[in-house]
């Protein structure tokens, strides 16, 4: 049967790197003979534009029906004072589609190693993986704002914790098998549910290791020495922070995808980074973090892993060369980085 893939361009950025990422995915399509249909749709700013809703109807019924979802980059100074901003199109998608787990891989290749503002010795070989809990906490508990006094309400249900350390132990297992789960449980009774349930959750996975951090301990230790981990697991606020923390250990937003996962709909991929109106249409952008979108999207959606191996080695060979964009140091457009890595696909 005929996979539906929905393409979210968005803004800035977001179409000439969607442009790369579906170049090498058509690629595979051939290479791989794969059954693929893609259907691009307008979504953030370009909705706005476009159809007057950052998150138009028909794009949010293209996406439910979708068997996963590649997006691009959203938002930019053009609509700061929209009545709907782009990125509340993001926040609406992400309920409608009940996409309550962030994965965030973070690995270095060896030929960035140099960019890293870490030691070389702590960040060569680093490779491990955050898992956010996306709906819930903070972000989404009762808020109230006074003219002397404010509070913001975190809360979590047992069930909400149970699936994202689920999930979790399910990365891990084809990993390294370790878990570290983050909290604050020696000052919140959030926390204190949150490792009570995580270890309840570590019996239905005896092959993999469980192991409690403190948040502020998970931070120092991501720093001094990040090949420690392998799978962190944490709460939203403080996967918000960490994720963030992580992802400039290999010193370039553009070299990072991320993924969003739900409980059974499609899963949505997209890069980390934001949409940089400041080099749009400017052939300079970064393509790496969707390109591996796309190879994020083939393993978790589609159980391609040779497929997604292909993609991730082609990428390292490319920068191995040399062929480096402007955020790297080096001198390749986005297409030039583009071709030299379809070109590598084809001589595989």
């Amino acid at each position: 049967m005929k996979k539906k893939i929905v393409a979210l361009p968005g803004d800035g950025i977001g179409a000439e790197i969607m442009d790369s990422g579906l170049k090498i995915l058509n690629e595979m399509i051939v290479k791989e003979n794969l059954d693929f249909a893609i259907e691009k749709c307008h979504f953030g700013g370009a909705g706005i534009d476009n159809e007057g809703d950052p998150l138009p109807e028909k794009t949010l019924e293209a996406c439910a029906k979708a068997d996963a979802i590649l997006l691009g980059a959203i938002g930019g100074p053009k609509w700061d004072n929209a009545p709907k901003r782009p990125e509340q199109g993001l926040l609406a998608l992400r309920k409608a589609l009940g996409l309550f787990a962030n994965i965030r891989p973070i690995s270095v290749p060896d030929a960035v190693v140099h960019l890293s503002p870490l030691k070389e010795e702590n960040v060569r070989g680093v490779d491990f993986v955050v898992v956010r809990e996306l709906t819930g906490g903070i972000y989404f508990g009762e808020k109230e704002l006074g003219e002397n006094a404010a509070s913001d309400l975190c809360s979590y249900s047992k069930i909400e914790i149970q699936r994202i350390i689920r999930k979790a132990f399910e990365i891990a297992r084809t990993r390294k098998k370790k878990v570290t789960s983050v909290d604050k449980a020696n000052v919140l009774s959030t926390s204190k549910l949150w490792r009570k349930t995580a270890e309840e959750v570590a019996k239905e996975f005896p092959d993999c290791q469980l192991e409690h951090q403190l948040v502020d301990s998970a931070a120092m230790v991501m720093i001094q020495k990040p090949k420690e981990f392998d799978v962190i697991v944490t709460e939203n606020l403080f996967g918000d922070i960490l994720s963030d923390e992580a992802s400039v250990i290999p010193g370039s937003l553009g070299l990072m995808p991320s993924a969003s996962h739900s409980e059974k709909g499609p899963s949505l991929y997209e890069p980390i980074h934001g949409s940089a109106p400041d080099i749009a249409n400017q052939n300079i952008a970064n393509p790496m973090s969707m390109i591996l979108s796309v190879a994020m999207m083939l393993r978790q959606s589609f159980g391609l892993e040779d497929a997604a191996k292909k993609i991730e080695l082609a990428c390292n060979c490319v920068m191995d060369k040399g062929i480096l964009t402007k955020d790297l140091g080096g001198t390749a457009s986005t297409s030039d980085f583009t071709d030299a890595v379809l070109e590598t696909l084809k001589s595989q």
